[in-house]
């Protein structure tokens, strides 16, 4: 690898040393966080900023704690597939209800720290009085390997799963020993609804709310390394396109309670999927609930002692209805918060009680949470690759903003206090502001960014298509390059973005002699919902229709792009549009690598694909015009499939089938197969494979 790559790779791709995993506590004067030591560790220890008097504290240093490193446990190994967390050492944590204590595992192992001056949250504690050193977390005895731990209001009991088992800490195991999962979401809330827990606290931590996931009507995947033929394989439940999905319900657990566990009662033959789900008050649950093809959307209120629940809301759209985090909710004046499609589709909005709050001048894609009064907001107002923070009149829906520049802009908010987020060309901002107005600026020791790109954004045809070109730095005008399209493509997310890091790989591209373009064809998110529904019940032929026009739109623009030498790029979706690209319309594209591509979507998941594709049984034929494997024979260009052989997400098969059509046709392509690799492609790999790419687009479009 050249010294671009190498550095990419030690860096995690320019995120070592970076804070994440905010969380605000002990009523906004807190803030938690992950970070490691500097731009080449990969070990997240645990901090806290106290905004009293603007400290950061090292909580937990995990070397500390382990100094042995272990293996993580699977259902740890898989939760951070399936949130595509690639950190080491403290990859999560959680906070206590009053938010001065966390608990958090470190290779199965259950620790508990508190923040200086919090009152003990239990026995041997580590709790240090005000202005003395920070308390060293304290190692808590547990029943196996610790998964997900989650502590009370108070932070003296803790729940966690083993075995999936839930048990508390102190305490025992509390869910029954019937044969089903406790305490953990299942595949497809974890991989495609945003829910990747299964057990919350009531707010005074004397119940506990608790999933139940029952998979034995799922089929098996199995995973072997053929690099370790001495060793098992490993499987695991996969809810594949048209087939049974886990069973999940709710029930209420009262720890050393003499009360019956609860049941929470909904329709779940007709919205099986719960994508939501936690305490209103000590009295009150509220969930989220979809139908299978998740057209329709349930806001619920659920009562822990009958487990009786009314609707509060409901939010229907004739395709489906797309995630807007933060929503559906109730506010603090009772009213319900949707989402809601403006008229013909030309924004995507809120509505309150039913009535629309927000017009076609406003794509909404985010509510955080209510501030002063007002709604608080992630949208976009102008071009789609950026995005500002904006204040909403509950009332009116008149908008006032807190980030409005250049770039991307997200926030977090907690009793008043703020953490605003900016990233733009010059990388990124963080400013906390407390509720009287003071400001602190979390340490960031990530590496800064090589690059300073600056790509040309354009909308082009008719449906204003976002693209991006990136050129190679010192580009002499007038010298034809070959053209490299680096995309992703696929529902859910959008590719031309003003956050800075993921323009740093497209650069190197760039630098190594191609005209790098990109294009969030229709179906992409945050332009309208009509331009993301556009690939309802299809897949393919709006998708490469999209990247067609849209290359050759550039292609007139931009004279020095050679579009008889056009090469494309991805992974994952993008690794589908890739292989799709050279089989359906070699007469544009003329190389591609395709890495972990879902060749045929009657083997990729549920809750995704027919959400978009719809029953495989109610419409065949939607299917096989989006499955590669019937094209194999036609393929006349040169192609690079990789997969990794431990991806339990797009299951190597899907490579593998597509290999063997292709060899079947005697159609000679490359094949790269990875072991022990699995979807996020971590550790050093995916620079090791972009090496191998270079090689094979030098080679083929010379």
């Amino acid at each position: 690898m050249d010294d671009f790559l190498r550095l990419s790779a030690d860096t995690a791709r320019f995120t070592r040393g970076a804070p994440r995993a905010f969380a605000f506590g002990d009523g906004g004067r807190l803030l938690w966080f992950l970070r490691s030591t500097g731009p080449t560790d990969a070990f997240e220890s645990l901090w806290v900023l106290d905004t009293a008097t603007g400290t950061e504290t090292r909580l937990a240093d995990p070397r500390d704690l382990c100094p042995e490193p272990g293996p993580l446990p699977v259902l740890e190994r898989r939760l951070r597939e399936r949130i595509r967390l690639t950190a080491a050492g403290i990859g999560s944590y959680a906070l206590s209800g009053d938010g001065r204590h966390a608990v958090f595992a470190l290779y199965g192992r259950l620790y508990r720290v508190s923040h200086p001056g919090a009152t003990p949250a239990g026995p041997a504690d580590g709790h240090a009085a005000a202005g003395a050193p920070a308390p060293r977390p304290v190692e808590i005895a547990t029943a196996g390997p610790v998964f997900d731990p989650r502590p009370d209001a108070d932070g003296s009991t803790t729940a966690y799963v083993t075995d999936d088992a839930l048990h508390l800490s102190p305490g025992g195991r509390i869910s029954p020993a019937d044969g089903a999962r406790w305490g953990v979401a299942e595949f497809a809330a974890a991989e495609e609804l945003g829910r990747s827990r299964g057990h919350w606290w009531s707010p005074d931590g004397a119940a506990l709310l608790v999933a139940r996931v029952d998979e034995d009507a799922l089929p098996r995947r199995y995973f072997a390394d053929p690099a370790e033929p001495g060793l098992p394989p490993e499987d695991f439940a996969y809810p594949e396109a048209g087939g049974p999905n886990a069973d999940v319900q709710l029930w209420v657990l009262r720890p050393g309670a003499a009360a019956d566990p609860v049941r929470l009662d909904w329709d779940a033959g007709t919205h099986p999927y719960l994508s939501d789900a936690d305490w209103e008050s000590a009295g009150e649950i509220l969930l989220t609930v979809r139908d299978r093809l998740q057209r329709s959307v349930l806001l619920l209120s659920a009562d822990p002692a009958t487990g009786r629940t009314r609707e509060l809301s409901r939010t229907t759209h004739p395709r489906w209805v797309d995630p807007l985090d933060g929503t559906p909710a109730r506010l603090p004046d009772g009213r319900t918060l949707t989402a809601a499609d403006t008229r013909g589709g030309a924004a995507r909005g809120l509505a309150v009680d039913g009535a629309p709050l927000t017009g076609d001048g406003l794509q909404v894609r985010r509510v955080a949470g209510v501030h002063a009064g007002h709604l608080l907001v992630e949208a976009g107002r102008r071009d789609p690759a950026e995005q500002q923070v904006l204040l909403l009149d509950p009332v009116t829906g008149h908008p006032t903003p807190l980030a409005d520049g250049p770039g991307v802009h997200t926030v977090l908010a907690s009793a008043g206090a703020l953490l605003l987020t900016s990233a733009d060309a010059d990388g990124f901002r963080r400013t906390v502001r407390t509720a009287d107005g003071r400001e602190f600026t979390p340490g960031d020791l990530s590496a800064p960014l090589p690059h300073r790109v600056v790509p040309v954004l354009e909308r082009v045809t008719e449906h204003g298509v976002p693209t991006a070109l990136v050129l190679p730095r010192g580009h002499v005008p007038g010298r034809r390059l070959p053209v490299l399209v680096d995309v992703y493509g696929g529902p859910g997310y959008q590719d031309v973005s003003a956050e800075p890091r993921r323009w740093q790989a497209k650069q190197w591209w760039a630098d190594q002699g191609f005209a790098v373009v990109t294009v969030d064809n229709r179906g992409t998110p945050y332009v309208s919902p009509a331009f993301t529904h556009a690939v309802y019940r299809g897949f393919s032929g709006v998708t490469l229709e999209d990247q067609v026009a849209a290359l050759r739109a550039l292609g007139a623009r931009h004279p020095d792009l050679d579009l008889g030498r056009v090469g494309v790029r991805g992974w994952s979706y993008g690794g589908y549009l890739s292989a799709l690209a050279v089989l359906r319309r070699p007469d544009v594209f003329h190389a591609a690598s395709a890495g972990a591509a879902p060749t045929d979507f009657r083997g990729y998941d549920t809750a995704y694909t027919e959400r978009y594709l719809g029953l495989p049984q109610d419409g065949p034929g939607v299917y096989d015009r989006d499955s590669l494997l019937a094209d194999a024979p036609g393929l006349t260009r040169p192609l690079l499939l990789t997969t990794g052989l431990a991806d339990d997400n797009v299951h190597p098969s899907h490579t593998l089938r597509l290999s063997r059509a292709l060899t079947d046709a005697g159609r000679p392509h490359r094949l790269l197969a990875l072991p022990g690799v699995t979807h996020m492609c971590a550790g050093d790999t995916r620079e090791k494979v972009m090496a191998l790419e270079l090689d094979f687009f030098r080679e083929v479009l010379a």
